[in-house]
């Protein structure tokens, strides 16, 4: 089974504002990097993506232009909810909150959020439950959800997962 991950397209916060769940635009005009993407993308295929206003444009734009066997949007494939960081610059954030959570961000749970470790069980349920789909599927969603995926699936461990690099709007391909 291939699996096509991508990534949101950049959003209108300002480098440094933490936006995990909060439900941003993104920054227009998009047609050329949406054309890219597209053109990475098999031409039929099951769409998954974050409910979260980013990743929908996205997955609606691939929908009108690929032949789509099915489309859904989940909740699991939402950003990590960073609770009361949510559009604060990580500046803003005191220290005393920020330290501990930047040393162990897998367990540290953010106020009135989650930790990484339960964003990664919520997209293991996820990836789970695909995992009998026989069509490419393509997932529209976060780069929190996209390197959770890629720690599944090579076994890297959490704490590394930010060696997976994931730029805005890049797709990304594995095979199960």
């Amino acid at each position: 089974m291939e699996i096509y991950l991508v990534r949101h397209t950049e959003t209108i916060c300002e480098k440094g504002v933490c936006y995990g769940q909060s439900d941003v635009d993104i920054v227009k005009p998009f047609d050329e990097v949406f054309s890219r993407i597209i053109s990475e993308l098999p031409s039929e295929a099951v769409i998954f993506s974050s409910p979260l206003k980013r990743c929908v444009i996205l997955a609606q734009h691939i929908q009108k232009n690929i032949s789509t066997i099915s489309y859904q949007e989940d909740e699991r494939l939402k950003e990590m909810n960073f609770g009361d960081w949510e559009l604060k610059t990580w500046n803003e954030i005191p220290p005393e909150e920020l330290n501990p959570w930047m040393e162990d961000f897998v367990n540290i749970k953010v106020t009135n959020g989650e930790s990484f470790d339960e964003l990664h069980e919520r997209v293991g349920y996820f990836f789970n439950e695909i995992s009998t789909i026989k069509e490419p599927i393509i997932i529209v969603a976060h780069a929190g959800i996209i390197r959770s995926i890629l720690c599944h699936q090579t076994s890297l461990p959490l704490k590394d997962a930010f060696n997976n690099k994931v730029d805005f709007g890049e797709v990304i391909r594995i095979k199960l």
